[in-house]
């Protein structure tokens, strides 16, 4: 059996952290126009990952326009006055580069990967679209059926994803991480070309923006080509303003059930609102940091020893932090029952795990483990050029500095077990709580 968890419980934002020295020629610098730029030198092969951030994602949706942002991300392949619809596209396939984009909860990003002649090439199409973007309803109204169309494969007929929106409705109560990425439907059926300019026009600005260069570059060279092709994009001023509510402290167990006959596989999850980095007080995000490792980071984590090889009533078992988020984040843990076990009995045995977790605390050996577990696995990360750019990209999108992220093996060295407790006591209770469980209905 494995310990990775069904699809839909795997973070969609996940806290991204750089080993000790693997960014030591990391370069940053600001054009007058207010865009950030992170250079990433990485000389093993003649490649560049060329990204681009910008500070807005789904939870900056204005309210009743749920994903808008999202949306605004399909329409910016729609093409500029300069280079019409599908000419960008066309020249990343024919100089054998690959492309994509994705939205977050707070932040969206466009990136290529392509030979590093070509970088100069990347950097003039994505600074043509930042101010360059023509839309028409022509363009716009087929777009918004596409969307609509992916929310209905993706959710409206996959039970598992339709817990994961119940449950995070139901931590949220009043801040926009309880609203999906891709938006609701019903939101989303009423999105408008006026609605994808005004956000475009709010958000996609050079002050807004952070470029992320890595691979076989220099500094300089990377430089001169910014101010060559994003330095000529006028500012608009001010950063714009991230208008979110605070979520209030939770005051109740929440318990969330979906039961459909296309259930396959049941599952128990559990989410708890707890501090992100960004919000953390003192070291709180890397004690959760540690805590999820020993929780449920593999095969050796005490919820899969407990419940999968001695106890042998779950198949997976596991745990998530999602500390690299701007806002208030959470916590998750998961157990995929046996056949013959019931979900309630499930539940009740990640009680007891975690009670006897508490009650014993952290053995030494235990976390000198997790600690270099999680050190290694950033290590194997980073190895890969666009995953350097994209932790990067996403920490300096909620706010993290580049120190910041070259800390992280730091202070996570830095943890004791004291911490690790004292944060389980803090964070995982029962009024933190959601409990979301997938079952099969006959």
């Amino acid at each position: 059996m494995t310990d990775t968890p069904p699809a839909d419980l795997t973070p969609t934002a996940t806290r991204h952290q750089v080993p000790e020295g693997a960014a030591a020629q990391t370069h940053t610098f600001r054009l007058d126009n207010g865009l950030d730029v992170v250079v990433i030198p990485d000389r093993r092969v003649p490649v560049v990952t060329h990204m681009v951030w910008y500070r807005n994602g789904s939870a900056d949706d204005p309210a009743g326009k749920s994903g808008i942002a999202h949306f605004l991300e399909h329409l910016m392949f729609k093409g500029t006055a300069k280079h019409p619809a599908g000419e960008f596209s066309k020249v990343v396939a024919a100089l054998g580069g690959q492309e994509n984009a994705f939205t977050s909860y707070d932040y969206t990003a466009y990136f290529q990967r392509v030979a590093k002649e070509h970088l100069g090439t990347m950097m003039e199409f994505e600074a043509d679209r930042m101010t360059g973007l023509v839309l028409s309803d022509d363009v716009v109204d087929p777009e918004r059926d596409v969307v609509l169309e992916e929310r209905r494969m993706r959710v409206e007929t996959d039970p598992s994803a339709q817990l994961g929106e119940a449950m995070e409705a139901a931590l949220y109560v009043h801040h926009p991480y309880g609203t999906p990425i891709i938006g609701w439907m019903h939101e989303i059926e009423n999105l408008s070309r006026a609605d994808a300019l005004a956000y475009y026009e709010r958000f996609y600005t050079p002050e807004n923006a952070i470029l992320v260069v890595a691979g076989d570059v220099e500094a300089q060279e990377v430089r001169a080509l910014a101010e060559k092709t994003y330095g000529k994009v006028k500012p608009r001023g001010a950063l714009p303003q991230r208008q979110r509510p605070r979520e209030p402290e939770p005051r109740a167990l929440r318990k969330v059930t979906v039961a459909d006959p296309k259930v396959e596989q049941p599952y128990v999850q559990r989410a708890y609102l707890v501090p992100s980095a960004r919000t953390q007080t003192g070291s709180e995000a890397y004690a959760l940091d540690v805590l999820a490792e020993i929780l449920g980071g593999g095969a050796t984590s005490v919820l899969y020893r407990e419940l999968v090889m001695k106890r042998d009533i779950a198949v997976s078992a596991g745990a998530y932090y999602l500390s690299g988020m701007l806002d208030d984040s959470r916590f998750l843990v998961y157990a995929v029952p046996k056949p013959d076990i019931s979900l309630d009995r499930l539940d009740e045995a990640l009680d007891g795990v975690l009670a006897d977790f508490l009650a014993r605390g952290v053995e030494p050996a235990e976390l000198a483990s997790a600690k270099t577990r999680l050190i290694a696995e950033m290590v194997y990360a980073a190895d890969n050029q666009a995953h350097l750019a994209r932790i990067y990209g996403a920490a300096l999108a909620v706010g993290e500095t580049v120190e910041e992220v070259d800390a992280w093996p730091a202070r996570i060295e830095a943890v004791t077990a004291e911490e690790v407790v004292d944060a389980a006591r803090k964070f995982l209770i029962a009024r933190r709580a959601v409990i979301g469980h997938l079952a099969h209905a006959d």
